[in-house]
């Protein structure tokens, strides 16, 4: 999309913060014009980021007022986040073939017990083709806010929807522009795994989310006339 996009004299960003650290990302060879990271994504402090800009690449900075950033962002820099996020990349770096391993198996197993687990559920997105560490499954007939409630009750932490969307109440446009059914998309539940995951973590999940799906439809009106809708 890069190289379409400057074979045209069109100026190309790419949103990367779910991609670096997770997988491998040279900047020599792809062609945007400019790539954005966000430090929270790699364990690093929240509120700290990077845009990368391509030499040569016009630039307007957005804030002004100040000589900080070569001028492309005034403002005192937050010099204790951004040492963390830099040693925050050194991890990744070095801990990126075990994303791509420990990580990514802890994923399939949260996964594949869960589909196997509970009904009328299902995985959005591609079964291969994507990042090592996330995991999206949406339930259907029951809400994804009530299922982080209860969540929340055991200490485990997922979010609703997608990132992008996780604060309203509409069901997520990605979710249905990739097919999920309307009965499906407000009960998709993201998960994201870290090195820092254990497999104690999964199983726990494995045993806590099943009941609480299955108690939340039978609270719910759609599922008892699922056969109707």
């Amino acid at each position: 999309m890069a190289q379409i996009a400057n074979e045209r004299g069109i100026l190309f960003h790419t949103d990367a913060v779910q991609a670096v650290g997770k997988v491998p990302i040279d900047l020599k060879k792809v062609a945007v014009n400019f790539l954005s990271l966000s430090g929270h994504k790699l364990h690093a402090p929240k509120g700290v980021g990077v845009l990368y800009v391509k030499k040569g690449t016009p630039y307007a900075p957005f804030v002004i007022g100040g000589h900080q950033e070569r001028g492309r962002r005034g403002g005192t820099e937050n010099t204790a986040s951004i040492i963390g996020l830099g040693k925050a990349c050194e991890l990744a770096g070095a801990w990126m073939k075990m994303e791509n391993s420990k990580v990514k198996k802890l994923r399939d197993k949260l996964e594949a017990g869960l589909l196997a687990k509970v009904p009328s559920s299902m995985l959005n997105g591609h079964k291969t083709s994507r990042l090592p560490n996330t995991c999206n499954i949406s339930f259907e007939y029951v809400e994804g806010e009530a299922i982080l409630l209860h969540l929340d009750h055991y200490n485990i932490c997922a979010s609703s929807g997608s990132a992008c969307t996780s604060g309203s109440l509409e069901p997520s446009h990605v979710m249905r522009a990739m097919g999920v059914p309307f009965t499906a998309a407000h009960g998709s539940i993201r998960f994201s795994l870290s090195v820092f995951n254990t497999e104690d973590e999964v199983d726990f999940v494995l045993e806590k989310l099943p009941p609480i799906i299955a108690n939340l439809r039978e609270m719910s009106p759609f599922w008892h006339n699922r056969d109707k809708i």
